[in-house]
């Protein structure tokens, strides 16, 4: 049951008590006012007479959220970007929650377009603007909290373990007496894709098993974003803005790099010439290590496209044959050529 009371939507809780709409319950909670509200994806957008805000659920731990405004804070101040700032509570808080205790988080929003993948020049300013932002993050002056430190084998351990589910897959299909179009299509591509999944495995032991100094690891270990992809790289008036940094952790900084790397050169066929150049719009910005290249051919050569495509082939509804898993496989066979040139030309000097 839905009443209006003083102007503002209430729900009736049974025995007599209304409780205000979530949403105005919680935006009551911040030092602006809210001019009106239109839904986002899992958000809301507020229009404010302090500028655009989202407001969100969120599930990670007030110590987090503590951090991530100290991080936010010091990318405003230091970048020339735009980032999407905490916006603190009237009582100072980094969290604002609802009479049931679900967290929200309210941050700064921007107007603009997504960075589009089909644009060379959007491309190369997101890779010039993270590699401004990983220069940025490396003068942070405040300790990282432990459960932000990736560990060194964590990559490692995951790639052994989609080694061992690509394993699964196979024999999974292999004991299939009626094959589809896409399993046979698996079946004859396992051996390459999971071939360069175990030397890609054997070079990450190889690598920890160095005695690491210090000044190496300095050079390799940064604050991440976690989460670096054409949908949180938009482009707006006052210029670039980046969001979503929830997933920020202290690992290899390359790995943002990589994970847009692959992406965009999935999308582009993995041309050469592109991802040779994102390489030195990157480079130019902030020097790459030789620890840091190979760090960042470890992330692009293992097959985690063709481990992503049985994934999903594995855990969906058997019974009937998905084409777009069919047509990812091939598309992923299909640049495979051109994807190992391109690994051949950047593993030269480092592996």
């Amino acid at each position: 049951m839905i009443k209006r009371h003083e102007d503002r939507t209430c729900e009736y809780h049974g025995g007599g008590v209304y409780v205000f709409n979530r949403e105005s319950l919680i935006l009551e909670q911040y030092p602006f006012e809210v001019r009106q509200i239109s839904k986002g994806r899992g958000a809301l957008i507020c229009d404010t007479d302090q500028g655009l805000k989202i407001l969100k659920e969120y599930r990670g731990s007030e110590g987090r959220a503590e951090f991530l405004y100290c991080l936010m804070e010091f990318l405003k101040e230091h970048g020339d970007g735009q980032v999407d700032c905490i916006v603190r509570t009237q009582e100072g808080a980094a969290l604002a929650k609802d009479v049931d205790g679900t967290a929200y988080i309210v941050r700064d929003w921007y107007e603009g377009r997504e960075c589009d993948t089909r644009n060379r020049e959007d491309i190369l300013k997101a890779i010039s603007q993270l590699a401004d932002i990983h220069n940025i993050l490396r003068a942070f002056p405040y300790e990282i909290p432990e459960y932000l430190q990736i560990r060194r084998d964590t990559l490692l351990l995951e790639n052994e373990r989609h080694a061992r589910e690509l394993k699964k897959v196979r024999n999974y299909v292999s004991s299939r007496k009626k094959k589809n179009e896409f399993e046979m299509g698996f079946l004859r591509s396992f051996r390459v894709f999971y071939g360069e999944a175990e030397k890609i495995i054997e070079l990450q032991k190889r690598e920890l098993e160095k005695d690491v100094g210090t000044e190496v690891e300095k050079g390799v270990y940064g604050i991440c974003h976690g989460d670096y992809n054409q949908h949180n790289v938009v482009f707006c008036r006052p210029g670039i803005a980046v969001l979503n940094f929830e997933k920020a952790s202290y690992d290899v900084q390359v790995a943002d790099l990589g994970n847009f790397m692959r992406k965009i050169l999935e999308k582009h066929n993995w041309d050469i010439e592109l991802g040779m150049e994102m390489l030195r719009v990157y480079s130019d910005v902030r020097p790459l290590g030789k620890e840091e290249e190979k760090q960042l051919y470890i992330r692009l050569a293992f097959p985690e496209k063709f481990w992503k495509i049985a994934n999903h082939y594995f855990n969906a509804n058997k019974a009937w044959v998905c084409g777009r898993n069919l047509e990812k496989l091939e598309r992923f066979i299909y640049q495979n050529e051109d994807r190992e040139k391109f690994l051949r030309l950047m593993g030269e000097s480092v592996v």
